[in-house]
């Protein structure tokens, strides 16, 4: 379900004079942290929708993102979201998230410095004992050893039965991090973006 320009403006203000664009954002993202960053050009619109259109918007109250940088995919999945409903976005990445608290106002937009592999606690922080979907673009590919199996169990563990876990890439190595941990595992692939991405959708049944 998708709910109106008017109805997303009432929460939802966006701050000019952020610190430098997107852009240059991104770059300084990569630069202070590039195996923590899997590109420094922002997804494409058309893989964002894509990745995002399984999503039963109605049953949507907690979602939280991995990795939000300059929030290409957490304005579209504010625009989406329930007026009622709640986005937690954790970024290690201080600068991400600080640029992020200052770009999109909105009541529902929880930022948080801190590890995705930490979701649980963060989430039971804010009183939620499950996220609905969890969105990812962490590149598990380059992580220090051991942290994408822990992101991938604790990920699993977070989300509700019917839940599931979004993961774009660009590199399909991501399938082993997470499949040991989901009942049904659905992939895509998405030409239109630089670089083209692989999309794993993780379904928890």
């Amino acid at each position: 379900m998708t709910f109106s320009g008017e109805q997303a403006q009432r929460s939802r203000a966006f701050e000019r004079g952020t610190g430098g664009g997107p852009f240059w954002q991104f770059l300084r993202g990569f630069v202070k942290h590039p195996v923590m960053v899997g590109s420094i050009i922002p997804s494409s619109k058309v893989l964002i929708d894509k990745m995002l259109a399984p999503v039963d918007w109605d049953k949507c109250k907690v979602f939280v993102e991995y990795g939000p940088g300059v929030g290409t995919f957490t304005e579209r999945v504010l625009e989406k979201m329930a007026p009622d409903a709640v986005l937690i976005a954790i970024d290690t990445n201080e600068d991400f998230i600080d640029y992020l608290g200052r770009k999109i106002r909105d009541s529902r937009l929880r930022p948080v410095a801190g590890s995705a592999a930490d979701v649980r606690q963060i989430l039971a922080e804010f009183g939620y004992d499950h996220a609905d979907y969890i969105l990812s673009g962490l590149p598990f590919s380059t992580l220090p050893p051991g942290v994408g199996p822990a992101i991938g169990e604790a990920t699993a563990e977070a989300i509700r039965p019917g839940g599931a876990f979004l993961v774009y890439q660009f590199s399909p190595k991501v399938r082993q991090f997470i499949a040991p941990y989901f009942d049904r595992l659905d992939r895509g692939f998405e030409w239109v973006n630089i670089p083209p991405a692989t999309l794993f959708w993780a379904w928890k049944d």
